[in-house]
């Protein structure tokens, strides 16, 4: 079978190949690699039809030498001519609904374009063709009008015996007729929007593949990874078929279904759990609180362990309250308002650190969690306990003992819920959780590195039948947030929830377990040496390093395990440190700036340097984002934060040889060396700062 190609097998020494023309191409065709790749459908470029866009149903796309000449131009033809492929495959053998093709390729195009960088818009504001024009409008057109464009049906020469917008394409075209990357991005909030130059969002990546940049921010978010994309967007042509040929809302429950059950089956999670998907961790912690509302009818009081580093918006929503201007089904809402239907609630904190700065002791945590306890059952209240099992920074808290101890309180008095949101743990780990009745909250976008705002909730068995026997209704402000389907079938709880299904979250889903099916085929012994050798590698290059300061030195991490047994939650994966200047902590903001320099190119400020030099500031340094902490508890400043991620793992082991399985770890070491090289440039280039 035959792959697209453009260009490759058809290199002429042209205009196109210019020394300073270079460049700029390779900058569009990395953005190539997220046009859909199609067998048996080639790219041919025609020289003596230079005007010709031509598309052959499953065949080929004719792109003529005019339209290279402006390498983003091509771009965003050929983004449509694959698209339209795509779905004319996806018809089969209902060919007379061809216009579906024409509708659907532009509604990508459109959104295609939106998503390009701002040079690339300006290198096409001087063209003025059909498609072109439509695409740059940025509104949705309705599809209908779409149908009355001759030149859209030109680019294939078939004319559609149909005019007719069919009812049941809407659902399939609102919610596939998407590139990928833009699925990936939607159904969350604003966080996730990409700036129009750099094309990072909120936390410093990318809805598609950025392997040009050094990657260690699992304790933040990731972009995902080229083989994680290009299996979605496979998943997303699957859809596409099966939608056409099945119906849409059956099509969308059953992959739904088939990503809970994938979950299930990778960490070993019996049926009787359930598994509740959210756009993001801060929404599980809403729907911990609906879910509190449903299995009690006493007061509620939640007490948050590590209030001082989990998600800045948990405390607010568990409160009941909107904790973004836009919630996830995209409603404008206020931040901070209460949502309809949620009862007031306390919400007790218990922060890592006191108000000096200083990390608490083990047995203050376990004392403070326990008096938070007796306090609010003997006031009667239901006490949701929230425990941290691997914080932003690498902490858990209470200790194995204390957790122990909780056994005595009432299921009726207590429900502990796991802030597992880092999802540094084993299978076994969640299984215990589990089987001792803990709801456990989890991403799979921080240690598996799929994209960010994959939150889910696992429900233990007892607390699935409580919610399915409920009789209660879920909060009817979470129908601006969640759909039906998205909770457990019961036969009132959910009934206030909204239609629909949210797509950007199953898309992201499907990523990260992507990430985690190929992690977990990395065989135990190598995965666990490969852990082991670059942690210790990262703990030593910032040990080190006479300008960082582990904020970890002196740590004890507890081992829940007895014996010699190796896991994940047994080895410190997140190593945060201070940055110093003249032996000085950096401030919270100098913190932040040099984050951002670091995860940018930095070659024009070095222009005249050496090519070491020139070569080191243009490499892109993406690592966790800063944290506030007070240096030696009295100096407010922040850290940064290199993290072990699934990937450092699985992507080592892409060869299946086990000689270069950990010449491939020992390269992404490397990387961690040129990371913190990178750091000391910037503290030597005073201006970068100030």
């Amino acid at each position: 079978m035959t792959n697209s190609v453009i260009i490759e097998n058809q290199y002429k020494r042209s205009s196109l190949f210019e020394k300073d023309k270079v460049n700029y191409l390779v900058h569009v065709l990395k953005r190539f690699n997220t046009v859909p790749k199609l067998n048996n459908i080639n790219i041919i470029t025609s020289n003596t039809q230079p005007e010709v866009f031509k598309i052959v149903p499953n065949k080929a796309i004719i792109i003529g030498e005019l339209y290279l000449k402006n390498p983003v131009l091509a771009l965003v033809y050929l983004r449509y001519g694959m698209e339209w492929q795509l779905w004319y495959k996806a018809l089969g053998d209902r060919k007379d609904d061809i216009a579906l093709c024409d509708i659907a390729a532009f509604e990508v195009t459109r959104v295609f374009y939106k998503l390009l960088p701002e040079v690339d818009k300006e290198n096409l504001k001087s063209f003025s063709d059909v498609l072109i024009e439509l695409v740059k409008t940025g509104k949705r057109t309705i599809a209908e009008t779409l149908m009355e464009y001759p030149e859209l049906q030109s680019f294939h020469g078939i004319e559609s015996s149909s005019k007719i917008f069919k009812e049941s394409w809407k659902p399939i075209v609102e919610n596939l007729a998407k590139p990928t990357e833009y699925l990936l991005m939607s159904g969350g909030d604003h966080r996730l929007n990409i700036d129009e130059v750099a094309l990072l969002n909120k936390y410093g990546c990318r809805p598609f593949p950025r392997p040009d940049a050094f990657t260690f921010a699992s304790s933040t978010a990731t972009s995902v990874s080229n083989f994680a994309f290009d299996k979605t967007d496979k998943v997303r042509r699957i859809l596409i078929k099966n939608s056409l040929k099945n119906g849409f809302e059956k099509t969308a429950v059953e992959f739904s279904e088939l990503l809970k059950n994938n979950l299930k089956t990778i960490f070993k999670i019996n049926e009787a759990s359930e598994i509740i998907f959210s756009p993001s961790g801060t929404d599980s912690s809403l729907q911990i609180a609906a879910i509190s509302q449903i299995v009690t009818n006493k007061d509620i009081s939640h007490i948050l362990v590590a209030s001082d580093e989990t998600g800045s918006g948990v405390a607010t929503a568990l409160k009941g309250c909107h904790f973004e201007n836009t919630s996830a089904l995209s409603y404008a809402v206020k931040k901070g308002d209460k949502i309809e239907g949620f009862r007031d609630v306390d919400v007790v904190k218990i922060p890592f650190r006191d108000d000096n700065g200083k990390l608490k002791s083990t047995a203050q945590l376990d004392t403070e969690v326990l008096e938070a306890i007796k306090k609010t059952t003997d006031l009667g209240r239901y006490a949701v306990l929230h425990v941290m099992d691997h914080s932003k920074l690498g902490y858990r808290s209470p200790s194995e003992n204390m957790m122990h101890d909780l056994t005595k309180f009432k299921s009726s008095s207590l429900q502990i819920i796991v802030d597992a949101a880092q999802l540094r743990l084993d299978a076994t780990d969640i299984q215990v959780y589990l089987k001792k009745g803990y709801i456990i909250s989890i991403t799979g976008s921080k240690y598996f590195t799929g994209p960010p705002y994959s939150g889910a909730l696992i429900l233990p068995e007892s607390i699935n039948e409580l919610i399915l026997n409920s009789e209660k209704s879920l909060p009817v402000g979470l129908s601006q947030y969640y759909n039906h389907s998205d909770f457990p079938k019961s036969r009132f709880s959910s009934n206030v929830l909204s239609d629909g299904f949210n797509y950007g979250s199953y898309m992201r889903w499907n990523a990260a377990i992507v990430e985690m099916d190929r992690y977990f085929k990395t065989p135990i012994l190598y995965r666990n040496m490969g852990i082991e050798m670059f942690c210790n590698f990262v703990e030593e290059s910032i040990n080190e390093a006479t300008f960082l300061v582990p904020l970890y030195a002196g740590d004890v991490q507890t081992n829940n395990f007895n014996g010699n047994e190796f896991g994940i939650r047994t080895i410190r994966t997140i190593f945060p440190f201070f940055i110093l200047k003249n032996n000085e902590p950096l401030n919270l903001d100098k913190v932040k700036k040099l984050y951002l320099l670091l995860n940018s190119d930095l070659s024009d400020h070095f222009k005249g340097s050496s090519l070491e030099i020139i070569r080191l500031a243009s490499l892109k340094c993406h690592i966790g984002q800063a944290v506030n902490v007070k240096y030696e508890n009295k100096l407010q400043s922040a850290v940064l934060r290199i993290s072990l991620g699934a990937r450092v793992i699985s992507e080592s082991w892409i060869n299946r040889d086990i000689s270069l399985y950990f010449r491939n770890i020992e390269a992404q070491m490397n990387q961690v060396t040129v990371i913190i090289k990178k750091i000391e440039l910037i503290l030597n280039t005073p201006d970068l700062l100030e």
